[in-house]
């Protein structure tokens, strides 16, 4: 239960206006009644920028989102069913960019947090969240999108990355692919770890199949172009007949960058190609991308569905954690088996 104004006055023996001045203008209060207000700040645990009681109270219609990478498809997708369903229920989305980084995104987490804003959907950077606590220690109601938690007082939506990883690599292996290369970083963000985990376990369970990681500073187009010039070599090595890369603009740069240049690659006759997320651009790519779809705007809204629950709880009260199954959609991209003479 949140501590309101008037109860801090009545610990301390002063009028609510005493305390609106302690906490907004000290210079006109005395320096002892000051310390008496403050004391009974602290004994009672009262947050001045309490945003799950405005939320329980009706006087906050906002809600934040913060995205890793606003020009990903998939997290614009996220925003849409998010906003969607924010309107229905009578809220405003805000939607913020931290361009995987903690920086920006502490940045937007504070500058929410002083909007007073009814809550926040973030999509973290890494797993570490202390600025996530300090919300939630705040009274700010925060769900967690696109990443599950081992916190039971935190609520999370996400999918299933390690099944997804092993959909993808099992379907690559069933068409006779032996030698696999997962294209994915950075390699602390627990999305790109769990379909790498998923991709080895289906690997391992395959005699004389093998996997290597072609490693990416971030889960982009440019990214993916890059990691092609090396899935190149290993492809002309013949240490490559199958890519499974971490989202679908990866898989699209790694696409062009074999395509390209006075050598290409045949897709899928030399090497197949199977990304993740089944964003549009994978269905239209040049050779249609075999791609691993996750429910982007129910993920949005289900998480807006969480958030306005989350008022109703007392804090340490065990919050939900959605995991939706994700679906293989084949593409022409991985469906021809490897040629006869292919390495084994």
């Amino acid at each position: 239960m949140s501590v309101s104004v008037r109860e801090v006055a009545a610990r301390a023996g002063v009028s609510v206006g005493t305390v609106s001045n302690v906490l907004n203008r000290r210079d006109a209060v005395r320096p002892a009644t000051v310390e008496r207000v403050e004391r009974a700040i602290d004994e009672l645990g009262y947050v001045p920028n309490d945003a799950a009681r405005q939320l329980r109270a009706g006087q906050s219609t906002t809600i934040a989102l913060v995205v890793l990478d606003i020009g990903n498809p998939f997290f614009t997708d996220v925003a849409r069913g998010a906003e969607e369903r924010a309107v229905e229920s009578g809220y405003t989305l805000l939607l913020a960019n931290s361009d995987d980084s903690v920086e920006r995104e502490s940045a937007h987490l504070d500058q929410f947090e002083r909007q007073r804003v009814a809550g926040v959907l973030v999509v973290p950077t890494s797993s570490a969240q202390p600025r996530v606590s300090q919300l939630r220690a705040h009274g700010v109601p925060v769900v967690l999108v696109d990443r599950g938690t081992a916190d039971a007082t935190l609520a999370s939506v996400a999918v299933d990355d390690v099944e997804g990883g092993r959909l993808a690599a099992e379907h690559l292996l069933s068409q006779g692919r032996r030698q696999l290369v997962f294209v994915g970083g950075p390699e602390d963000l627990p999305q790109v770890q769990d379909r790498s985990a998923g991709a080895h376990s289906a690997v391992g369970a395959v005699e004389g199949a093998g996997i290597l990681h072609v490693p990416t500073a971030a889960l982009t187009l440019d990214d993916g172009m890059s990691a092609g010039a090396e899935v190149r070599a290993l492809v002309r090595a013949g240490r490559c007949d199958a890519v499974l890369a971490a989202n679908d603009l990866l898989a699209i740069g790694v696409q062009q960058a074999l395509l390209s240049g006075p050598d290409p690659v045949g897709i899928p006759r030399e090497v197949a190609l199977v990304g993740y997320d089944d964003i549009s651009f994978a269905a239209a790519a040049v050779v249609p991308i075999t791609s691993v779809r996750q429910p982007r705007r129910v993920m949005g809204a289900t998480a807006v569905d969480l958030l306005l629950r989350e008022a109703g709880l007392a804090p340490a009260a065990a919050r939900e954690h959605v995991v939706f199954q994700p679906e293989l959609v084949v593409r022409a991209s991985s469906t021809v088996p490897a040629p006869p003479d292919a390495p084994a």
